[in-house]
């Protein structure tokens, strides 16, 4: 009977073992190599299943994966409150606040820690994490990761008509999107705006596509202007891209046409006044509604219902003349100004990185019944 015993416990052991085996070779991380990958600039951050961070470098035109191993799951968040936070991330990279340029910022939607890219005088890019209220550096020189290139990236000498660089536009905004990691910005086509979709894990291949929007603060048709930031929504059972570009049209495309190398014309639904960038989009379910939250360089957080982007089915086409006047769909304006980065925290919470009228830069959750 013990000889029995030990045997089946034996076999449970090596059954066990096979599993996790197994169970390891499937992750999405399986083919991911171990070493410096030469990140030269980080735009754009989003997470992905299983703690996977995505880097977009517009220098090196290049999606970088990251295995952050930060996969222990968490179902909240703690409560998040720091004043003076571009002093804080001076004071961890050792200088001074005008030195320091925060790029973006993204929620480990596993564990809720908070990830922040930074950008220093000297042009190196810095990955910072916030854990228990101190900003903890994440190595990028011994990273577990895997690349791709994006193709027809805007050459790293072209300029706009009024001298500036574009090649920070390679990568405008990212996001990881049923097995896809989607990727807007500026290419070296004829019609430069561009958007990307990448099967992920990586295989070298990317559907691609150029846009056409109707700006109507500008009265005209553009292709040259790359998306700000994007999230996708479900209208009447499709899946569409909805793009908000500067001085401010909001447009939609059909997810399922943006590819195979098309040019497509959006549908401008709204223009949200000009003099104006967005920054960041993100929705949430807030009771039986969908609503969208758009952050902005020079306005407040705007608050859409998913449902009147449903019911709007007209298209902008004529010029909007009179300055900073916003047209089509409509939309809240929310009590939160300088909002420079915005994300979804948790099932209650969301995330503000604001500056205050005293100049203090404040990083927050905020209850999403407050929003």
């Amino acid at each position: 009977m013990k000889k029995l015993i030990y045997t089946m416990s034996i076999l449970l052991v090596a059954l066990l073992t096979v599993a996790a085996v197994s169970h390891e070779k499937d992750t999405l991380t399986k083919d991911f190599i171990t070493g410096n990958p030469g990140i030269s600039s980080i735009n754009s951050l989003s997470f992905g299943p299983e703690g996977i961070l995505f880097i977009g470098d517009s220098d090196n035109a290049k999606i970088y994966a990251i295995d952050t191993r930060d996969n222990k799951a968490q179902e909240k968040s703690e409560n998040i409150a720091v004043d003076e936070f571009d002093v804080k991330v001076a004071n961890a990279l050792g200088t001074t606040p005008k030195n320091i340029r925060i790029t973006d910022m993204a929620v480990n939607p596993v564990s809720k820690t908070v990830y922040f890219s930074v950008h220093t005088r000297d042009g190196k890019p810095v990955l910072l994490k916030l854990v228990d209220g101190k900003l903890e550096n994440v190595s990028l020189t011994d990273l577990s990761f895997s690349e791709t290139s994006i193709g027809n990236a805007v050459a790293k000498d072209a300029k706009d008509r009024r001298g500036r660089a574009l090649r920070r536009w390679a990568i405008s905004d990212l996001k990881y999107h049923r097995g896809k990691v989607l990727v807007s910005g500026l290419s070296n086509k004829e019609f430069s705006s561009s958007f990307r979709s990448i099967p992920f894990p990586f295989r070298g291949k990317e559907n691609f596509a150029t846009l056409e929007i109707y700006h109507a603060a500008h009265g005209r048709y553009e292709t040259y202007a790359p998306i700000k930031t994007f999230d996708v929504v479900s209208v009447k059972g499709k899946e569409y891209l909805l793009a908000s570009y500067t001085c401010t049209p909001l447009v939609l495309f059909p997810i399922s046409e943006l590819t195979g190398g098309k040019h497509l014309k959006g549908r401008t639904i709204a223009e949200l006044g000009s003099g104006n960038s967005p920054l960041d989009i993100i929705s949430f379910q807030k009771g039986d509604e969908v609503k969208l939250y758009m952050s902005n360089n020079n306005r407040p957080v705007m608050r859409i219902n998913l449902s009147d982007i449903s019911k709007f089915e007209g298209s902008l086409t004529e010029p909007v003349k009179e300055f900073g006047k916003d047209v089509g769909l409509t939309y809240d304006n929310l009590p939160f100004v300088n909002v420079q980065q915005l994300d979804d925290l948790d099932e209650d919470n969301v995330l503000i990185l604001r500056r205050r009228n005293d100049g203090n830069l404040y990083l927050h959750s905020r209850n999403k019944k407050w929003m």
